[in-house]
């Protein structure tokens, strides 16, 4: 008997330390990917414009199932040399951003419908880049961007646009490569 015992408890002791291992390499195995998405953005962040990372009817992506009927374009932001602007002009195509840490996911998120006047102008920044605008900023003429501010110096912004029809589709791809990504050069 004590020989089964033994035998048990070492099985589940086995059976529970296979199960942690498990779970620690799932939950860890993000942090040591190579080729996460930040990774593959990355090239955008000399960019001045979004880059496409899929179009609807197909063409060059990575994006493993792709909506047929929407144009995504993504840009990356680096908050070490100022703050982030991301302009978009806005139309008949629903047009949405997300923002993005390179570790914790989406902080952020916006549509066209922010847009004054048929402009959406976005600053992402840190706290303290956010303090110093505010302490710069004329109480008489007060800004119409929308201000995010990042948990994290460094990530990036995801544009969807929609084409709900076949025919509008290389509209949707045009808007999302007008997005605009560049260092914020006011404070």
């Amino acid at each position: 008997m004590k020989l089964r015992n033994r035998f048990l408890l070492a099985t589940l002791v086995g059976l529970v330390l296979a199960g942690g291992v498990h779970i620690a390499a799932i939950l860890a195995a993000p942090h040591f990917a190579q080729q996460d998405a930040f990774e593959k953005i990355l090239p955008t962040l000399s960019a001045e414009q979004a880059q496409i990372i899929s179009a609807p009817g197909g063409g060059n992506t990575w994006l493993p199932l792709p909506d047929p009927s929407v144009a995504v374009a993504a840009c990356a932001f680096d908050l070490e040399d100022g703050p982030s602007r991301i302009s978009a002009k806005t139309g008949a195509p629903f047009l949405s951003f997300s923002f993005h840490t390179k570790t914790d996911g989406v902080f952020f998120a916006v549509t066209d419908r922010a847009a004054v006047r048929g402009d959406l102008e976005i600053v992402i920044m840190t706290a303290r880049q956010l303090d110093e605008a505010r302490a710069a900023e004329d109480e008489n003429d007060p800004s119409r961007d929308v201000r995010v501010v990042a948990p994290e110096r460094r990530g990036f912004v995801i544009v969807r646009v929609a084409a709900p029809t076949p025919s509008l589709r290389a509209q949707a791809e045009e808007a999302a490569k007008a997005v605009s990504c560049t260092v914020d050069e006011e404070p």
